[in-house]
């Protein structure tokens, strides 16, 4: 077999004999048994293979346009990875399914997405799109009072299939009944719905959290101090605040201050560059130990205005997931395997629990602006919450 593509479009040869060749669209590869089209064209002569040849493709290109279309018949559909080729529905009348005035799954999730997403971010819009695909995938694109307790099983089995941890099922699961219900419900429908109850592992593949260790948390520190630059600073500033990377990546230094008693605080607040993950993430926290030396560095070094890590905030978003790459290769020749900057935050919650703060605090994201005193929780003493946290 000889590749003829140069003299030919979409020909290879074969014993003097031009065959036409074409690769399926990704896309579109769920309606073929092979990823690759190729056939005889019955002729040696190039004139004639070309033109037989550019025949063949543009009839393929009209196909899979009207494919493209077909699936694409809602705007943003093509987004929902529609799954199956409907022409392996059973054509039996009595197993066909019946007709239904329910909107489809797809035309849900862009209700959803229209009404609920406004002012959200792209992790929301894409969580919803990406569960519904799932299902669409799996069970294919119905009316909402189509689908059954079976699809919603079959839909989980296939989930188990792609070792997918149990709490990844979980959420994706979530957000399946979180749009499954509000479509219901703008449809002016009342049923079950079956992606709720449906049973299965969710501690399955779940690796437990990674805490650092005081030892560990020092040693940190102590490089911390001594490189003293800008991506040391923000180690140093989550590592006694527990925030979350994300949170601290976006700060301004105006979030920086002083309280009513003179002490340092920090104001985690959402900025239109960065958002914060929950409304209760909005809250104040005291600064002490390396946070509080990392804020007096970074208020110095800005001179009080602009952001405080401006390296992760050249575009419109804060850069959260450069921040935790580089920062994670650099924490594991500091703090034991699986440890991250992530894992400082499950360090904090235990470290709260040792100096006896209420649990309900603990819970609180941390260190919440109600119910503390100044930044710091009640029944925590002062002295000792600042020489154990």
């Amino acid at each position: 077999m000889r590749e003829n593509k140069f003299a030919v479009p979409h020909t290879f040869t074969k014993d003097g004999v031009f065959y036409f060749v074409r690769r399926v669209p990704t896309e579109l590869r769920r309606h073929y048994t092979s990823p690759r089209i190729s056939y005889s064209l019955r002729t040696r002569s190039a004139p004639v293979a070309a033109s037989r040849a550019r025949r063949a493709a543009i009839q393929l290109d009209e196909y899979w346009y009207h494919l493209r279309c077909r699936d694409a018949e809602l705007p943003g559909k093509h987004l929902l990875r529609v799954g199956g080729d409907f022409s392996s529905l059973p054509r039996d009348p009595s197993t066909m399914p019946v007709k239904s005035g329910c909107m489809k799954l797809s035309e849900g999730v862009a209700i959803y997405l229209r009404l609920k997403g406004t002012g959200r971010g792209a992790t929301f819009h894409r969580a919803a799109q990406r569960a519904c695909g799932y299902v669409i995938d799996v069970c294919g694109d119905k009316p909402l009072d189509a689908y059954t307790k079976a699809d919603a099983n079959a839909f989980r089995d296939t989930l188990m299939k792609r070792k997918m941890a149990g709490s990844s099922i979980v959420r994706v699961f979530g957000t399946v009944r979180s749009v499954f219900n509000f479509a219901t419900a703008e449809d002016g429908i009342d049923i079950p719905n079956p992606f709720s109850r449906v049973y299965f592992d969710r501690t399955a593949g779940v690796k437990g959290r990674n805490p650092v260790d005081r030892e560990a948390i020092a040693a940190v520190q102590d490089a911390c101090y001594r490189l003293d630059d800008e991506m040391r600073w923000l180690v140093a500033l989550v590592a006694d605040t527990g925030m979350r990377l994300a949170e601290a990546a976006g700060l301004l230094c105006e979030d920086f201050e002083k309280d009513a008693e003179g002490n340092y605080v920090v104001h985690i607040r959402p900025h239109r560059w960065r958002r914060l993950k929950t409304a209760s993430s909005a809250r104040v926290v005291p600064l002490v130990g390396s946070a509080l030396w990392a804020a007096k560095r970074i208020i110095a070094a800005r001179e009080g205005t602009g952001f405080a890590f401006p390296r992760y905030n050249l575009t419109q978003t804060t850069n959260a997931n450069s921040a935790s790459a580089g920062l994670n290769k650099w924490l594991k020749g500091y703090v034991p395997n699986g440890g991250t900057m992530h894992s400082f935050r499950h360090s904090m919650r235990d470290r709260l629990r040792a100096v006896e703060c209420p649990a309900d605090i603990v819970d609180q994201d941390r260190v919440p602006l109600h119910g503390v005193a100044h930044g710091r929780p009640d029944g925590c003493r002062r002295g000792r919450a600042d020489q154990s946290v």
